[in-house]
């Protein structure tokens, strides 16, 4: 059975319709509620940034409803506001609910990461229904309001895609019980970045990329599996001393250019090639083991109560093509000086623990750490680096929901006692972005003092190192 077309369209709007929605409003909350005298026009309405959505039925806007970044920078809190249906169309088509649908999928496509609303107490129902929560009340041109937030889970979901199976698979409490004690890293190692190899002052680190990546973009795999192996070491605090690597394609033609992509991370880090496998023939793949030196491996499970958390990142760069939101291409543009000296940053610090950002983004590298030192942390949203506030060229193109998923190119969370951070580069931002607390998870801390949970628990369920 084929279902009759939609009797209204939700979309943007643009031109005339922007004009046609500000008439529905004043019609609504100036002239038949009487929440406004006047005019119910505000500063949002002159922010260029504001977005309005409206509903068509046929030509005829019958409704609409805002979205508007919370502050002069965008750190990912937006609002919507005056959502506004036509008398005439307040019927049984559900304009209302669309809106809000339309204005909540429109918040995480844009990156947002908190997305509030006042609601009249009589329109409350309809935003729990659709899923909204209380989060307190207010009162408006004399009317009873709620204030309402729509929860956004995205770095949830981004931790359970790329970490939270690592439990299930290690076992690290049960299966590994009468194995070696060195096993998984040995006690105070477990779950980190490199493994020290026992008796010796080398650690090891072995990385996969994933093999649609190395299908798709086969150079830039090659260029990214030396990448994260050096941030694995440089987070142990260790010099890089060798590779070895694992490749395989469909022919010599496909190896080949996976293999450029590492020979030019090699030359551009300084690390030989020491050896590895091949083969042709099979399905893409690739992994590469690393090997690296120091007296004083940094642990990622090294933090204390109240320590503070510092992000070092370059934020120099841009979205790589073809991975736009995801993978943040910094290290291409740099000389081999910058790049060593970007990878030395933990080893000349010393920080109390480290753990580079990883898949899980800035916020469930955080996770990691604080799961890993036996604490949970707060994030301070306005203190997170990024191109934005470095006035990047790219930063019109970067989201804060973005930025604190992706994997940066170059990027370390740190822990010490607060103020007392020694991560510094001439080539990344360092910056306090929050602490180790006695909860569980991550929260995210915002500049009106609110915060909202953006993972629930540990990350990878391995628990304390």
């Amino acid at each position: 059975m084929i279902s009759p077309p939609a009797a209204f369209l939700v979309s943007l709007a643009s031109g005339g319709e922007i004009d046609d929605y500000r008439h529905l409003r004043r019609d609504a909350f100036v002239d038949e509620q009487g929440l406004f005298a006047g005019t119910d026009h505000d500063d949002l309405d002159d922010d260029p940034r504001t977005l309005v959505l409206v509903a068509r039925a046929g030509s005829v806007v019958v409704g609409g409803v805002r979205l508007s970044p919370v502050g002069s920078v965008d750190i990912g809190w937006w609002t919507g506001s005056r959502l506004v249906v036509a008398p005439a169309a307040r019927s049984a088509l559900g304009i209302g609910s669309a809106l809000v649908r339309a204005a909540c999928a429109l918040a995480e496509q844009l990156g947002v990461i908190r997305f509030d609303a006042t609601v009249q107490q009589r329109s409350s129902v309809l935003f729990r229904r659709l899923g909204w929560e209380t989060t307190g009340t207010c009162v408006i041109g004399g009317v009873d309001h709620l204030a309402m937030r729509w929860p956004i889970d995205r770095h949830q979901r981004l931790v359970d895609a790329t970490k939270s199976h690592l439990e299930a698979l290690l076992e690290p409490h049960s299966a590994w019980s009468h194995s070696p004690v060195s096993s998984l890293g040995g006690p105070g190692w477990v779950g980190d970045d490199g493994a020290p190899v026992p008796g010796t002052d080398v650690i090891a680190a072995c990385d996969a990329i994933l093999p649609s990546m190395v299908e798709r973009d086969p150079e830039w795999a090659g260029w990214c599996g030396v990448l994260v192996n050096v941030n694995d070491l440089s987070a142990m605090g260790a010099d890089p001393v060798g590779l070895l690597d694992t490749v395989a394609g469909a022919d010599t033609a496909f190896v080949r250019r996976v293999m450029a992509g590492i020979r030019r991370g090699s030359e551009a880090w300084g690390i030989p090639v020491l050896g590895g496998h091949t083969q042709v023939g099979v399905p893409p793949a690739l992994s590469i083991t690393a090997l690296g030196r120091t007296s004083t491996p940094v642990p990622g499970g090294g933090g204390r109560y109240g320590d503070a958390l510092s992000l070092t990142v370059d934020v120099s760069g841009s979205w790589r093509s073809g991975h736009r939101g995801a993978q943040w291409n910094s290290t291409e543009g740099r000389t081999s000086p910058e790049l060593r000296n970007l990878a030395g940053t933990v080893a000349r610090a010393q920080p109390a623990a480290a753990k580079d950002v990883s898949m899980a983004g800035i916020v469930g590298t955080v996770g990691m750490l604080a799961e890993a030192s036996g604490y949970g942390a707060v994030v301070d949203m306005a203190a997170v680096p990024t191109p934005v506030s470095a006035g990047s060229a790219a930063a019109d193109d970067v989201s804060m929901g973005d930025w604190l998923a992706c994997f940066p190119g170059f990027g370390m969370v740190t822990a010490d006692r607060p103020r007392e951070s020694r991560m510094e580069s001439p080539f990344a931002a360092t910056a306090e972005i929050g602490s180790l607390t006695l909860q569980r998870g991550v929260m995210l801390r915002w500049p009106d003092g609110e915060t909202t949970r953006a993972v629930a628990g540990g990350v990878t369920g391995l628990g304390p190192a």
